[in-house]
């Protein structure tokens, strides 16, 4: 087992990993930019080394000042989190030159499963369902005018190297084609550096469903069931729940076996995520794998009873795990609390916290590092905490998540938590009744 593992992170991922750590007898080092001095993560971890000013691209997006920050510190691995660097190749490639473990998959298979065209083509040789859409990367408009025409509209033209939403445009008729190919390039190069698209049939009212699975360094994987992430505004989720409300067992064996298939083709190592679309007709689609811990991880554990980074540090540490599948025995939900003002098309609400009351009770967990006093830097996601409640059934865990969000009060800056109130009262999201287009129809009242 590892002696000491540096976070190469910061907030509520940050602070997760330490807590486990310290329950595993593990040292940590938290890195921080100078924005983030004052940060519960760098409290609580046993050293801490400041890896540069606030900017991403200068600290926690540095590969040379967190591998030098491993070094002084003698961390033997070093755990990503999610975001930042959590999914890049080169990163898990410059820790196994120097010697130091990679809490995470392979830079081989990052490559594999993180370039969204390339991930498709490796999917479809696995026998993984897979959207219609262009073989490869598109490399002119004509290309993308014939890809169109031959899978039938409407089409989703997608960034490969894309995620959070950017580089993605929905055509429905040929005559949209060529503006969204010169802005979808625009703004993928802009966000990413890389221009490349390719192209999907476009899956009307889906759902989003994933599945969590976990692989050792044996070429064995499992899965741990779904996540339901349909609810999302501008292709970022807001709610993730578990088991879904549309899942039957009959599909989520399905969904499970394919998950799974795909990991072992890959000789996936660690945890991971294989996203679907599942239409109205329970036919589903491979969309991408996040070759990482998920933001929306909490409610996994909570309904399978594993602590999912404890498992990462361990297949990563050589473990082996039995290949035994798992499956919801509770019902979870998690909404993200962000500093956003809601009744302003969602806008940033950076700034000082000046009261921070958590809820509590049975069955209500929250995952922040924020407290009263924390000044939200507006350098970063504008994510304040996690709320994740658990009970016997859906209705009971709405229930719960309705009481815990009256029980939670942030003063000082604008948050979310009107938002998802709101939420809660529509009768479709009550019923389970929803698709990734609930929120073009939802609205909003202050």
């Amino acid at each position: 087992m590892f002696d000491k593992i540096l976070i190469a992170n910061r907030g509520e991922i940050a602070l997760r990993v330490i807590r486990t750590c310290k329950e595993m007898g593990i040292k940590t080092v938290a890195v921080y930019s100078k924005a983030d001095a004052d940060s519960l993560h760098v409290r609580f971890a046993d050293e801490a080394v400041c890896i540069g000013p606030a900017a991403s691209s200068e600290s926690y997006l540095s590969i040379p000042n967190i591998i030098a920050a491993a070094e002084i510190t003698n961390a033997d691995a070093i755990h990503p989190g999610y975001g930042f660097l959590s999914e890049n190749a080169k990163f898990s490639r410059i820790c196994a030159e120097h010697g130091i473990k990679f809490i995470g998959a392979t830079g081989e298979q990052i490559d594999k499963m993180g370039d969204k065209a390339t991930a498709k083509e490796t999917m479809k040789e696995a026998g993984v369902p897979c959207v219609p859409g262009s073989e490869g990367i598109l490399d002119s408009l004509e290309h993308a005018r014939k890809t169109a025409k031959k899978i039938g509209y409407p089409v989703m033209m997608k960034a490969t190297a894309g995620g959070g939403g950017k580089g993605m445009r929905a055509i429905f008729a040929e005559s949209e084609l060529e503006g969204a190919w010169k802005s979808a390039r625009r703004e993928s190069a802009a966000a990413f550096g890389n221009d490349g698209m390719y192209m999907e049939k476009l899956i009307l009212e889906p759902r989003h469903i994933e599945i969590q699975v976990i692989g050792d360094s044996y070429g064995k994987a499992c899965h741990l069931s779904e996540r339901d992430c349909s609810v999302q505004r501008r292709h970022q989720k807001l709610v993730e729940e578990t088991p879904s409300p549309f899942m039957t067992d009959k599909l989520r064996k399905k969904m499970g076996d394919a998950a799974v298939k795909a990991a072992e083709f890959i000789a996936y190592e660690g945890a991971g995520t294989v996203e679907f679309l599942v239409d109205k007709d329970r036919n589903f689609y491979f969309m991408e794998m996040n070759t990482r811990i998920q933001v929306e991880h909490p409610i996994t554990e909570q309904v399978v009873g594993f602590d999912l980074i404890r498992e990462q540090i361990k297949v990563a540490a050589g473990e082996k795990i039995t290949g035994k599948n798992y499956f919801p025995e509770m019902h979870s939900i998690e909404v993200r609390i962000n500093a956003e003002d809601a009744f302003n098309d969602f806008r940033p609400s950076p700034g000082m916290i000046a009261s921070f009351h958590a809820p509590g009770g049975h069955g209500v967990r929250l995952d922040t590092h924020c407290y009263s006093g924390y000044m939200i830097p507006p350098f970063y996601d504008s994510m304040i905490a996690k709320l994740i409640v658990t009970a016997r059934t859906r209705d009971e865990a709405i229930d719960k998540l309705e009481r815990a969000l009256g029980e939670f009060v942030i003063e000082g800056v604008k948050t979310t938590i009107p938002f998802h109130q709101q939420l809660l009262q529509n009768e479709d999201f009550r019923r389970g009744v929803y698709t990734t287009k609930f929120m073009e129809d939802f609205e909003l009242v202050e």
